[in-house]
């Protein structure tokens, strides 16, 4: 009972009120928090901040203006579209450039090639440089800086953004994507946070967008690093919508013709655009079933929800006996065992935690958590051994079984202590918000929507539904996910139906 009753935590306090602000656009004041009274970057100085490097590629990202569009692609596709420091040096600055302009109404983040959005930060070259010692580990710390300060900006981004979620989108990808209020996935979209398999944490706001998944899906993906793919992406609700990829190129020309009145808030423009890419849905995969759906995702609560490393395993041990789930299970169990004992440790801690972050906090804990990460051995380890050398990594501790409940405390907790040198970081904006902006307004409905409608106890099943399917307009993918969720998670009460809170 206690595990489904976090998993139907409310949405905190002031989650409409973010809304109101980015539709609305008013003092920005109102938002501070007197914890984040704080100096922000002057303009001058995020300028400077972003000031190209000796070294930076010439043509890693690539940007283009075509009407009111604006398009940033990343040009790295031999290397999948890794983010480095040189890419995120000139983005962070046109965004911030197309932000004070009156032409520029629409802003799209791709990637080159047809294998990649972006398969995550460049982490060969921070372990290259942890290597070096603390000089190194400091120039690791100063590249998560500008990360997050520009995914922190792409998360509370004044103008209409939208991330072509196009091939693979893990890691540092996903953080320049999920943050976005409109996300196309395709059928080449492969979404992961990976992390925990090179001894790292799953950042780039993770602990925001993770945590507020439904049940404990983001636990799961967080600690096990599983993958989804194609529509999966879109069901799961990290992509607000799903085209087929050779859709996007008419996609794009379609969004430079739009143009919006002077009047028109964020909200109004994304309702627009949100329409217009409606308009080049060809439907879902036959073939391509909800994977995280039915028995398997009742067991993943089960095993998920729990507090620490130990009764997760215990858990899924005993799922194991399971006839429709036990061989996930093993599988799953098998895969913990391989990811680095103290990054699955540290990670669910941020999973049960995060949840309470701002997104602006959000980046700052992160920036004080990869901090450490870099001066402990199995980031190092872990990247070079599975990225380089391609062997077994040796982590410290080496297994799961060497980390007790009480050893697990003390450890995770050295990771979220928040030092003199963390509270130096600065964002470039003090925007923030408790809930996404726009939430699910653009994507499939929460098991949180559906259930706000069987609790009103008026409705019967096919009336629940017809409600999903009006309010979306018919949206692709409703009438699927709203089935699921019912088959689940509601039995029959007369003609009526009721939640299972159990």
């Amino acid at each position: 009972m206690l595990c489904q009753a976090i998993a139907r935590r409310a949405a905190p306090a002031g989650a409409c009120s973010s809304l109101n602000f980015f539709a609305n656009m008013p003092l920005r004041a109102k938002l501070m928090l007197p914890q984040q009274q704080q100096r922000l970057m002057t303009s001058n100085e995020i300028i400077h901040n972003f000031q190209p490097h000796a070294g930076d590629e010439a043509e890693d990202v690539v940007f283009n203006s075509l009407y009111g569009l604006r398009s940033i692609e990343l040009n790295r596709p031999k290397k999948l579209n890794a983010l480095s420091g040189s890419m995120v040096r000139k983005i962070a600055p046109r965004l911030v450039e197309w932000s004070k302009s009156d032409m520029a109404n629409v802003v799209v983040l791709k990637g080159a090639g047809d294998k990649a959005f972006c398969a995550g930060g460049d982490v060969a070259q921070l372990a290259q440089w942890n290597k070096s010692g603390e000089a190194g580990q400091k120039k690791s710390q100063a590249y998560f800086g500008q990360e997050y300060q520009l995914d922190h900006m792409i998360a509370t981004y004044t103008k209409p953004l939208i991330a072509f979620m196009d091939g693979i989108t893990m890691g540092g990808g996903v953080g320049l994507s999920v943050h976005a209020p409109l996300r196309i996935a395709t059928e080449r979209t492969v979404f992961a946070m990976p992390e925990t398999t090179i001894g790292f944490f799953p950042d780039v706001g993770a602990s925001f967008f993770l945590p507020r998944m439904p049940g404990f899906v983001g636990t799961y993906l967080a600690l096990t690093s599983s993958r989804l793919t194609g529509a999966n992406v879109f069901y799961s609700g990290i992509a607000t919508h799903y085209l087929h990829s050779t859709s996007l190129p008419a996609l794009e020309s379609r969004l430079a013709e739009l143009r919006f009145r002077d009047q028109d808030g964020l909200a109004a423009r994304l309702d627009s655009i949100n329409s217009t890419i409606e308009e080049y849905a060809t439907g879902l995969p036959h073939d391509e079933p909800i994977l995280l759906a039915g028995e398997l995702r009742k067991a993943i609560d089960r095993c998920f929800c729990h507090d620490s490393v130990d009764e997760i395993v215990e858990a899924l041990k005993k799922e194991k006996g399971n006839a429709a789930t036990g061989e996930w299970a093993k599988e799953t169990l098998e895969t913990l065992q391989k990811r680095s004992p103290t990054a699955v440790h540290v990670t669910l801690r941020q999973m049960r935690i995060g949840r309470k972050w701002k997104i602006d906090e959000t980046f700052r804990r992160e920036y004080g958590i990869a901090a450490k990460f870099m001066k402990h051995p199995d980031f190092t380890e872990g990247v070079t051994a599975r990225l380089i050398e391609k062997r077994d990594p040796k982590w410290q501790p080496a297994t799961l079984d060497d980390i007790s409940a009480k050893d697990s405390d003390k450890l995770t907790e050295g990771f979220f202590l928040v030092d003199e040198e963390d509270k130096k970081f600065q964002l470039t904006t003090d925007k923030t918000y408790d809930e996404y902006m726009f939430g699910p307004r653009f994507g499939v409905p929460t098991e949180k929507d559906v259930e706000s409608q069987v609790s009103l106890g008026t409705m019967t099943r096919a009336q629940i539904l017809t409600h999903f399917l009006t309010a979306r307009n018919h949206k692709q993918g409703v009438k699927e996910v709203v089935t699921e969720i019912l088959d689940r998670k509601t039995k029959s009460k007369g003609d009526k139906v009721e939640w299972i809170y159990e």
